[in-house]
């Protein structure tokens, strides 16, 4: 599964930097894939659009800090829980109920955003 932060988040930014996979941005800010990862050329999200990981993409929030589930590994093969959620003060950072993957799905997603 990857982890959102909930309307709760009150915007400190504690979690961003702590993102091996940089896959959370500051609310209304645009991402890439290629932000953070060796991904270059083409890459596949998972609702099957294909993009160039340097174009921009819209923000998933313009409100508060927002995690792209197309880079959220909930930090697998980094550290043995999602850094995100352990320094979040208020606790916005949890299980997305509409993404879930195996731990194996996230290491295969972990080498695919780092080769």
């Amino acid at each position: 599964m990857a982890i959102i932060i909930t309307d709760e988040c009150i915007n400190c930014g504690a979690c961003e930097p702590e993102c091996p996979n940089n896959a959370i941005y500051e609310g209304g800010d645009e991402w890439r894939v290629s932000d953070g990862t060796t991904v270059g050329g083409k890459f596949k999200l998972r609702n099957g659009d294909e993009v160039d990981a340097d174009a921009t993409q819209e923000p998933v929030s313009n409100d508060f800090y927002y995690i792209v589930a197309d880079k959220c590994t909930e930090c697998k093969g980094f550290h043995d829980t999602p850094q995100c959620a352990a320094v979040c003060p208020v606790d916005c950072c949890v299980d997305d109920p509409d993404v879930r993957e195996s731990e194996a799905e996230l290491l295969a997603k972990k080498d695919k955003l780092h080769v």
